[in-house]
């Protein structure tokens, strides 16, 4: 039996890339996985690979900016499962013309949006019911552009990240007495679907080379399985051959 066995994980973003491999790690340590996302195929898929290996899965099909339907799947799961015991924000996206002489209200706003403000929604709608029962735990995926901003990912992703990180840090200073744990993971250079809205997407070769979503997987489920006392406040993580740092 699982170290997570009897807990419910919810993520968001589990179609593809890290929320699909962290759906998939959790679920091998034994967690009844929650899978959000608005792609309902992607999900299927998912969700039938965990099947396939004996775990536990099924799909709440949502779109992150609908706080009212946010709230409503973590109502249903307070009531069918008596709550969800580890939630991880993972949706997030950026745009193409992202650098500030291209940059469109409408486009800042829908970055913040989904790597902002979706990721408020579902920390408020888990929060209540986490400090009811005195434990939870909750990982923000966030970006080495959370630590480090840079040009090539833009001034709307840089600020909503760097916001996550400080959310992070307010959710652990308010509910650490209550047993509640938030790590903000700030990955870079992770080969993921994201490359696809890159002005410059990466080749073969470079993204063989990154970080790949099996590792933050393995990653997500290290953070659930820790003790409860264990808090890992945020975790910077690179692939060795970091072009961003090489010199």
């Amino acid at each position: 039996m699982g170290k997570l066995a009897g807990k419910t994980a919810w993520i968001t973003g589990a179609g593809t890339g890290i929320g699909e491999a962290a759906a998939i790690a959790l679920a091998h340590s034994g967690a009844h996985v929650v899978l959000s996302g608005r792609t309902l195929a992607t999900l299927e898929q998912v969700a039938a690979t965990i099947a396939a290996s004996g775990g536990r899965a099924e799909i709440a099909a949502l779109d992150v900016l609908d706080a009212k339907a946010t709230q409503a799947i973590a109502d249903d799961l307070l009531s069918r499962r008596g709550g969800v015991d580890i939630f991880m924000a993972n949706a997030g996206l950026n745009i193409a013309a992202r650098r500030t002489d291209v940059l469109t209200v409408a486009d800042f706003d829908k970055v913040v949006g989904i790597n902002l403000n979706a990721v408020m929604y579902g920390v408020l709608a888990v929060l209540p019911h986490m400090r009811s029962s005195g434990s939870g735990t909750l990982i923000l995926n966030s970006s080495w552009a959370g630590r480090y901003p840079s040009g090539s990912t833009g001034a709307a992703y840089n600020a909503a990240k760097h916001a996550v990180v400080a959310l992070g840090q307010s959710i652990n200073a308010e509910n650490g007495m209550h047993n509640i744990r938030c790590t903000v993971l700030m990955p870079g250079g992770v080969a993921t679907p994201i490359w696809r809205d890159s002005p410059n997407p990466p080749t073969p070769e470079r993204l063989a080379n990154m970080l790949q979503s099996e590792d933050l997987g393995d990653l997500v489920r290290y953070i659930a399985e820790a003790p409860p006392n264990v808090c890992f406040n945020e975790i910077v993580v690179a692939p060795t051959r970091n072009r961003v740092i090489a010199v």
